[in-house]
């Protein structure tokens, strides 16, 4: 004979069951909703601090020249060498190749003021710029072609180009302990273009007798945010004829 209770039990038994499940399921809803509003992994490589590394630094500019695009101003452009023959050339060129069509006289002294660097015989900072600045005047004053000069070429709109070729000599720098200080001496051929107003044009060469005392050392100093680099050969002072510094 069952026991008259038996019924009552079961049904308990059976509503604590699903109590557990109804219980279970709100818990998973639960664990399904934080589960899904946390943040992801970090994806990068080193873990999880979530931090990237810094961009590389852009590499200095390269090539064969400090500013090859200055050719476009009627200029001649500084070679990036340590060889003195090479720069030698190019610097006494450089000190009459010009073109009035396309800059100033004072944008085109700033820019051979670009090639220079101080005199590492002097030995405090403040007298190699005083020296240097003198060099700078120097340049402006016996070197390069007069501000009459170029006047009368810009009303031609004339232009000068420059060369050497013929050999080059040298000399020693004296009291440069260093030895990396040289003067080169050559004649430098200036071919002068002028135009007559009708549309023609003529041209003449000059030859003059020019210096140049030029540092390809560690002591020199490279022009800013260029490919130069120390040791890199730059212009100490220009003086006309076989002067001694």
């Amino acid at each position: 004979m069952s026991h008259p209770r038996t019924p009552a039990r079961r049904g308990l038994v059976w509503a604590i069951v699903g109590g557990i499940i109804v219980l279970a399921a709100v818990g998973a809803i639960i664990l399904s909703a934080v589960t899904a509003q946390a943040p992801t992994a970090d994806p990068s490589p080193s873990g999880g601090s979530g931090e990237t590394s810094a961009p590389p630094a852009t590499a200095p500019p390269t090539g064969d020249y400090v500013d090859q695009s200055v050719s476009e101003k009627g200029w001649a452009p500084e070679p990036i060498t340590t060889d003195p023959e090479t720069y030698v050339r190019a610097a006494l060129a450089a000190a009459a190749t010009l073109d009035t069509r396309l800059s100033t006289r004072p944008e085109w002294l700033a820019y051979l003021d670009t090639w220079f660097t101080p005199d590492t015989r002097y030995t405090s900072e403040e007298d190699r710029e005083e020296d240097m600045r003198a060099s700078q005047l120097e340049l402006r004053q016996g070197v390069v072609l007069p501000e009459d000069e170029w006047n009368s070429l810009a009303n031609e709109e004339g232009r000068v180009t420059a060369e050497v070729p013929g050999e080059i000599t040298y000399d020693d720098v004296p009291e440069d302990a260093s030895g990396d200080m040289r003067i080169g001496t050559a004649d430098v051929v200036l071919t002068f273009t002028r135009s007559d107003g009708s549309g023609s044009e003529t041209s003449y060469d000059e030859t003059v007798r020019v210096s140049v005392q030029v540092l390809c050392g560690a002591g020199s100093i490279p022009t800013r945010e260029s490919a130069q680099q120390p040791g890199d050969c730059k212009v100490v002072r220009y003086f006309s004829g076989s002067l001694e510094p």
